[in-house]
């Protein structure tokens, strides 16, 4: 019984082996019973909801939701983005460059920058086109370097984001890209219906989208009504 199991294990194996998943970002798996082969994303997703990476240039960290400090720099290939100027998170109207990507337990994250530091983004964008690439098909390394200024008349440090970047794998590029084109990437809480895009690249909301105040109360069973009044 044991090698008819280890047989039919094997004989799985080998044929997903031979299976071509229909999209980059899919994993092909056998059933071992009935030969019914099942393709499974690699990347986790909520959407409008992506794991939220803060950019801290007042401490030149990277953190997880403004808790886990996740280091100095912070490395991916962009899934996409957009560059937009916009009033959100109760910051006043800036320009913004907001740039999702998969991290390293395949979720989809998103990561802010505003300042210069979009103005460093905006330039290597301009130095990418020379080189026929785009900002989804690169490697990006991101950098807080430390500034100086007088505040008060007194020295005062601040970070800005510098950019990077090398080649990015041609298959883990094709696989964000399939990704984008089949999933809306964007981040509900910085949605305002008010931005002026400048760059834009992957990043899609869904049809007929409505921002949460947009969207019509829901109205409670008319038996749940009648009971509270």
């Amino acid at each position: 019984m044991a090698t008819t199991t280890r047989t039919a294990a094997s004989a799985a194996a080998a044929l997903a082996a031979t299976v071509t998943p229909t999209r980059a970002y899919l994993t092909a798996s056998v059933d071992e019973a009935t030969g019914e082969v099942t393709e499974t994303s690699r990347f986790k997703y909520l959407p409008g909801h992506p794991r939220q990476i803060r950019a801290d240039l007042k401490a030149g960290v990277f953190n997880l939701n403004g808790q886990e400090v996740l280091g100095k720099t912070l490395t991916f290939i962009p899934v996409a983005l957009r560059v937009f100027s916009d009033n959100i998170l109760n910051m006043g109207r800036k320009v913004w460059a907001e740039l999702f990507f998969i991290d390293q337990s395949g979720a989809v994250c998103a990561v802010l920058f505003h300042g210069y530091s979009v103005e460093n983004l905006q330039k290597l964008n301009a130095s990418l086109f020379y080189d026929d690439l785009n900002l989804t098909e690169v490697e990006l390394t991101v950098t807080p370097i430390k500034k100086q200024t007088e505040k008060d008349g007194k020295p005062a440090t601040y970070f800005i984001a510098e950019f990077s970047y090398t080649a990015a794998d041609p298959a883990e590029v094709q696989a964000r890209q399939e990704f984008a084109e089949d999933f809306d990437l964007y981040r509900e809480e910085t949605l305002t219906g008010m931005a002026d895009t400048r760059i834009l690249q992957g990043y899609r909301i869904p049809e007929g989208y409505q921002l949460p105040e947009q969207r019509p109360a829901k109205q409670l069973p008319a038996s749940t009504t009648a009971e509270a009044a």
